[in-house]
């Protein structure tokens, strides 16, 4: 988990960086914002691609990383709001309050990023343990309630060009068909 705090400050610390140096265009918070944002999408996209790319392909090494990725996803996913949060709106509870009731986009990330806590509190051995195998796998499979508020919270934010959000939920959709297809086929 240090690693993991470390990684997320060098990342926050390097936009900042690159925004103070003028490199992020004319709204730099917006641009890290949005950047974060992609990121833990990508990420997101890595780490549901773990299962798929075992058993389709026989690869073993993708099982060893999913738990780094989905705490990286957890890091990208903090960066994220809390760029929006304690940058943007300078943590102005009211203002935030507000944007979650009222903006739909935010509210959907709001929720998102509420259900991704547990999954990266959850994370370990030891809470495996504690919880048993079972009821630790129903929980995370809120990944998938996540993923689908990700692709939305992003669809409802674009103002114009809807294409990258629906080829981040046609890549999701294609990932969760494979996990369908491979429970089918009952391999």
């Amino acid at each position: 988990m240090p690693g993991l705090v470390l990684g997320a400050a060098s990342a926050w610390l390097t936009w900042v960086l690159l925004a103070l140096g003028g490199h992020l265009g004319a709204d730099p918070v917006d641009t890290l914002i949005d950047r974060f944002g992609k990121s833990t999408l990508w990420l997101l996209v890595a780490t549901m691609a773990c299962t798929p790319l075992q058993q389709w392909l026989g690869w073993t090494w993708p099982a060893r990383v999913r738990r780094a990725l989905g705490l990286l996803t957890f890091a990208g996913a903090t960066l994220h709001i809390g760029t929006y949060a304690l940058v943007d709106q300078q943590l102005d509870l009211g203002v935030l309050l507000d944007d979650v009731t009222k903006r739909p986009f935010i509210t959907w990330g709001f929720f998102a990023f509420v259900l991704i806590v547990p999954l990266a509190l959850t994370s370990t051995n030891g809470w495996v343990k504690r919880l048993g195998y079972r009821v630790w796998k129903r929980l995370h499979r809120l990944v998938y309630v996540v993923v689908a508020l990700g692709v939305l919270h992003f669809l409802l934010r674009v103002k114009k060009d809807v294409t990258e959000p629906l080829l981040f939920g046609a890549v999701f959709a294609a990932l969760l068909l494979a996990r369908v297809v491979w429970a089918l086929r009952g391999d």
